[in-house]
């Protein structure tokens, strides 16, 4: 084998995993959000920053408000999912960087003294980060349904500031009925990769 990952871990993360579309009325603890964080904050990215934040929408009113903001088709999952994560990026990611690359904290102010690239940075690696959250949900045996239909501006404004910058809304849970459409097709190797 050319991977070392168990073939039963590789199938929970990546071949057998899916978007879910309906999920079980079983809750989601904080305990298991804890859990996949203090897992996922290990992925790489540069400079160490952190600028993914994660809003957890947990009551019934935040849902509500929440699922206003979704696109109509995404509506009825995102109301009806155990658990539903708003991912954004904090655009003033850098305040923490002396405490996350401490052997080089002068990076806060020579790399991202001015917002435009603090943007960029803070949208590259929140997207990074937004990924392996996906893969760590999937690590604690739950599904994921990310989504990118929704009113971004208005998430924005309802949920967060002017510093953070919504990237998707993420549906957790345990898989219920129905819940996969058939997967689409994937590039081959062949098709992606290019030695030169």
């Amino acid at each position: 084998m050319s991977l070392v990952l168990d073939p039963a871990a590789q199938d929970l993360l990546f071949r057998e995993a899916r978007t879910a579309n309906t999920f079980t009325d079983e809750p989601v603890t904080d305990e298991q959000m804890q859990a996949i964080y203090d897992l996922v904050k290990y992925g790489p990215t540069a400079f160490n920053q952190s600028p993914l934040r994660i809003t957890l929408v947990r009551s019934p009113e935040a849902r509500e408000r929440l699922v206003q903001h979704m696109a109509e088709g995404n509506r009825p999952k995102t109301a009806a999912a155990p658990l539903v994560a708003i991912l954004s990026a904090d655009n003033e990611f850098h305040d923490e960087l002396p405490q996350l690359f401490p052997h080089f904290p002068q990076a806060k102010d020579a790399f991202f003294s001015e917002r435009p690239a603090r943007e960029g940075a803070a949208l590259l690696n929140s997207a990074l980060q937004a990924a392996y959250f996906i893969v760590g949900v999937r690590a604690a045996g739950l599904a994921a349904g990310p989504m990118t239909g929704l009113d971004f501006e208005g998430v924005r404004k309802e949920f967060l500031d002017d510093d953070h910058t919504p990237l998707m809304v993420v549906n957790i849970g345990r898989p219920g009925p129905d819940a996969w459409f058939p997967r689409s097709p994937r590039l081959t190797y062949e098709q992606v990769v290019t030695t030169v």
